[in-house]
């Protein structure tokens, strides 16, 4: 497998992330091994919060929910995705798959012998997270399910997720700081398009980006159907604690949430809210306003 590996340089003076790298090895599924970044805040004998971001974003995304969220006395970590960030970039899009990405997670959270963990994903966060949580539900103490979804190709993907699919494949120059930037409410500045920017030195450093659209299950009949499904059987018996944190201005996974809390038991009873004013991105539009919310799920859901 050929790996590209973006240079540290291009992480130099990124705006509010000034935290330190964290490293780890996963078994590429090819009889080698990728580097997969993460961030690892606060003290190291609390109890977890798993920031899972999605596509095409990086640990980036939860730079402003990460300092609230250590205040709060929480161990915060947030993994680059393999293709993303920090993490190494296989070359290839046929090297990315949903089962591999699945994979790379599992063995980063089993290496970091994780405990008692608050789960919270978005986008592909969730698609991942999710499945990692239905594999490893002993695991998770609780879990906060923000604009994501779990998808299983049973019913047809909206409009806005069509079309999304098809920009990514026919865009000459996959764009990835203008997508983060037009799935926000708020206006980034050029220098935080940069920082969405900075894991891609060129084209050839996007394949997981690209591959990512055409891997979301949407038939009955696609690869990763029937472990959803399996995962979906988990969450329809998980009678923890499970919140909904969805925004009011996404497009894409408008209406999620009355699917989670219709089939999720431990969504019963949950303060299940809806941020003002974010978009896609919500972690950028309104970061601390979702990082309060989660510090009030765990404090309200405290492990006796």
């Amino acid at each position: 497998m050929k790996v590209l590996r973006t240079p540290d340089e291009c992480f130099d003076n990124l705006p509010g992330y000034d935290f330190a790298p964290n490293y780890l090895s996963v078994d590429d599924g090819e009889g080698g091994e990728l580097r997969l970044h993460y961030l690892d805040e606060g003290p190291k004998g609390a109890d977890p919060v798993l920031l899972m971001h999605g596509e095409p974003s990086w640990s980036y995304l939860y730079r402003k929910m990460i300092p609230p969220l250590v205040q709060a006395g929480h161990r915060v970590i947030a993994p680059d995705l393999i293709g993303f960030g920090r993490s190494d970039k296989p070359a290839e899009r046929s090297d990315y798959t949903y089962a591999r990405h699945v994979t790379w997670i599992e063995s980063a959270f089993d290496q970091l012998n994780l405990e008692n963990v608050t789960l919270v994903c978005q986008d592909w966060g969730g698609l991942i997270g999710l499945r990692l949580l239905a594999s490893r539900p002993d695991r998770f103490a609780r879990a906060v399910a923000a604009n994501t979804m779990l998808p299983t190709g049973d019913q047809a993907p909206g409009e806005a997720f069509i079309a999304w699919q098809k920009f990514s494949q026919d865009v000459p120059e996959f764009p990835v700081g203008k997508i983060i930037a037009g799935a926000v409410t708020c206006e980034l500045p050029p220098e935080v398009v940069a920082g969405y920017d900075a894991p891609f030195p060129d084209e050839s450093y996007k394949a997981g980006a690209r591959q990512f659209p055409l891997l979301v299950p949407t038939s009955p009949d696609d690869p990763a159907s029937a472990d959803n499904k399996a995962a979906w059987e988990v969450l329809k018996r998980w009678d923890k604690p499970f919140l909904t944190a969805f925004s009011d201005s996404d497009p894409i996974t408008a209406g999620g949430d009355k699917v989670f809390q219709k089939l999720v038991p431990g969504t019963q009873g949950q303060a299940h809210t809806t941020i003002k004013q974010g978009g896609h991105f919500l972690q950028e539009d309104q970061g601390e306003a979702l990082a309060a919310v989660v510090n009030d799920f765990i404090a309200a859901n405290a492990r006796v």
